[in-house]
C-alpha cells in the first residue's frame, strides 16, 4: 500500500462531560498537530498517491471550520464531547466528502483510504483510519 502524508495545526477550545476527563471538564485550549495519510495500492497514471498541494489545501479548508473556535459553541458538536479520537473521524469524514467531491483530482478517486493523526502533544496522539 502507498501512502502521502500531508500535515497541518489547529487551535480550538472546548470542555468534557464525564467524571473520567477531570479536569478537561472546563473549558480549556487545545493545539492539535494533524496528520492526514492518504493511501492507495497502486500509483495512478502520474505515478503518484494524490497530489500533494491538493491535499494539503482541503486539510487546510476543513481544519479551517474548526481553527479558533470554542467547539462547545459549534451546533454540529452539540452534546458530543470533542475528545481526540472524535475529532480525528470528523476531520477523516470531511476530508472523504473532498475526495467524492472531486476536489482533490481526478486521480484521487483511486484512493482506498484516509487516516488521520492528532496530535496532543510531543508524547500522546489519537487517530482515526476510514476506507473510502
Amino acid at each position: 500500500m502507498f501512502s502521502v502524508t500531508v500535515r497541518d495545526h489547529v487551535m480550538v477550545a472546548h470542555s468534557f462531560r464525564g467524571e473520567v476527563f477531570g479536569p478537561a471538564q472546563r473549558l480549556h485550549g487545545a493545539t492539535f498537530v494533524v496528520d492526514a495519510t492518504f493511501r492507495r495500492a497502486g500509483l495512478d497514471a502520474d505515478n503518484i498517491v494524490v497530489d500533494i498541494g491538493l491535499a494539503t489545501a482541503e486539510l487546510g479548508k476543513v481544519l479551517a471550520g474548526l481553527n479558533y473556535r470554542n467547539l462547545d459553541d459549534e451546533p454540529v458538536f452539540t452534546g458530543v464531547n470533542t475528545s481526540t479520537e472524535f475529532l480525528a473521524k470528523h476531520i477523516a469524514d470531511r476530508l472523504a466528502e473532498r475526495v467524492h467531491a472531486g476536489a482533490l483530482g481526478a486521480g484521487a478517486r483511486g484512493l482506498a483510504g484516509i487516516a488521520v493523526t492528532l496530535h496532543e502533544s510531543h508524547v500522546a496522539s489519537a487517530g482515526y483510519e476510514r476506507d473510502l
